[in-house]
């Protein structure tokens, strides 16, 4: 045999070409990364949330012991029918009847929803559905400015636009129920477009894609077949639209007159509930703050039913 065919591919001695861990193939080993600082941050993450969710709980249950503790005794001195059902609030006379304050609340946020939904869902369904390019930027940064305006803004925007124009409607000062509607209509649109805007969002693509196969234009499209899809999240909307005009204060103090009597029109003035307590509570003693403290009852009585019936809504619209 010759010495050139000694050196060939199959000499012994000789590295394959293609074998791992080869002197030729010069790849050192993969290091594989320590598993104990992730764990760690793990850990450290883990109970951050938890605190952070306890500190939470603990707040809320705070809040509705103090509210318990001094509200519902003076409930219990007053007299619970008295106390709800009263028709004259007047604390210098040991008078503590809310019942003209429950139903200018009602009054209030009945009509900031009949101002405020159908703009509010019109609006959301054209940003979702039709708004394109520079137009629909615009409209979204407008919906998030007025998000963040505090309400004694909007409530001196009441005081000045509204309020005058209102007076022009009829007898009275303009402050009045009408007035106070139309603010928190307008203070309740961002939450209406945004969470509504979000459940159109939502609905799957192949719901309007098949509308269009049917023959169905746009329009119809959207709002026959998108807009139901959607309905469980509208209706959310409106919960928590009306979750905002109940605990509304500032705005609605400035415009709606706040007399303490179950007002005959729309003309007349009101007081609401958290108005009331915003009122009296600086110079309240006795048992006329207690009697403010279990009005806050009632008021947290009324939004935790409305947390409640936005818990069902959403949950039927997760069954469907």
């Amino acid at each position: 045999m010759s010495a050139g065919a000694a050196g060939g591919p199959g000499a012994p001695g000789a590295p394959a070409a293609g074998a791992p861990g080869g002197a030729a193939s010069g790849t050192p080993a993969p290091v594989r990364a320590p598993k104990r600082p992730h764990a760690l941050r793990e850990g450290v993450a883990r109970v951050l949330f938890a605190t952070a969710a306890a500190l939470s709980i603990a707040a809320v249950a705070l809040i509705c012991l103090f509210l318990l503790v001094n509200g519902v005794p003076a409930m219990a001195k007053i007299g619970l029918p008295e106390f709800l059902f009263g028709m004259t609030w007047r604390p210098a006379n040991d008078l503590f009847g809310i019942f003209p304050m429950i139903v200018g609340s009602l009054y209030v946020t009945a009509g900031a929803i009949v101002v405020g939904v159908p703009g509010g869902l019109l609006t959301a369904v054209y940003l979702s559905r039709f708004a394109r390019g520079r137009v629909g930027s615009f409209l979204r940064s407008g919906v998030e400015l007025l998000a963040g305006i505090p309400s004694v803004v909007y409530g001196f925007f009441g005081l000045v636009i509204i309020v005058p124009f209102v007076r022009l409607l009829g007898p009275g000062t303009g402050l009045s129920v009408l007035a106070a509607s139309l603010i928190l209509g307008i203070m309740i649109l961002p939450t209406i477009i945004t969470v509504a805007q979000s459940a159109l969002d939502a609905v799957p693509a192949r719901y309007y894609e098949g509308a269009l196969a049917l023959g169905v234009d746009h329009e119809h499209a959207v709002f026959k077949v998108v807009v139901p899809a959607a309905a469980s999240g509208i209706m959310a909307a409106i919960v928590l639209g009306l979750g905002r005009a109940i605990g509304e204060t500032m705005a609605v103090v400035m415009v709606a007159g706040n007399m303490p009597i179950i007002p005959d029109s729309l003309l007349s003035g009101v007081r609401t509930m958290t108005a009331n307590i915003v009122l009296e509570m600086g110079y309240a003693a006795d048992l006329h703050r207690e009697a403010l403290i279990a009005t806050g009852v009632v008021l947290f009585v009324f939004v935790l039913l409305t947390t409640m019936l936005l818990s069902v809504i959403r949950k039927r619209g997760e069954a469907r």
